[in-house]
């Protein structure tokens, strides 16, 4: 059943047409969580248009969308500097609609992000998580995150889980 929804994808960088669709994902993902709440990526200022914020530094920025056969949005996922650490990209805003889940769509969002954080020289991946979000973090872990003590970002305060990743 994987490979079968995996084989109809297409992961391709986001446009303004995704936008709205990426920020209802978001938002709802994290309200069904409970982390509707400052200090998460719900009142992010760019969340409503993700495409803009990207393609702004493209040489340091980029965030990609899984598109269903049907042309929908299924999730996102992207990359972007992190302040402070020159060779480390952080991991943004990682989601995939609840119908697409537990399919091996994050996994592919995650190695498309990932492949693009090396095209662009970074050499370790940051990201921060909630431990509300427990299926994420089973994944993160799997995927050769390794935890931190601490953050190494005051973006999101509500975070309570900080990976990172050497590439």
């Amino acid at each position: 059943m994987e490979e079968d929804l995996l084989k109809k994808i297409r992961i391709r960088p986001i446009g303004a047409a995704d936008d709205p669709h990426m920020a209802r994902l978001v938002r709802e993902s994290l309200r069904r969580h409970g982390l509707d709440i400052p200090g998460t990526a719900y009142f992010d200022p760019e969340l409503d248009h993700l495409s803009a914020h990207y393609a702004l530094c493209p040489d340091w920025r980029a965030y990609f969308i899984a598109e269903g056969p049907a042309g929908c949005v299924l999730g996102g996922a992207g990359i972007g500097e992190l302040g402070g650490y020159p060779d480390c990209a952080e991991l943004q805003k990682i989601y995939v609609a609840p119908d697409a889940q537990r399919r091996g769509l994050g996994r592919a969002l995650m190695a498309r992000a990932e492949s693009r954080a090396k095209e662009l020289g970074y050499r370790r991946l940051y990201l921060e998580t909630h431990s509300a979000l427990a299926a994420a973090i089973r994944m993160y872990e799997a995927l050769g995150y390794r935890r931190l003590a601490h953050s190494l970002s005051s973006l999101h305060g509500a975070m309570d889980h900080f990976y990172i990743k050497e590439l």
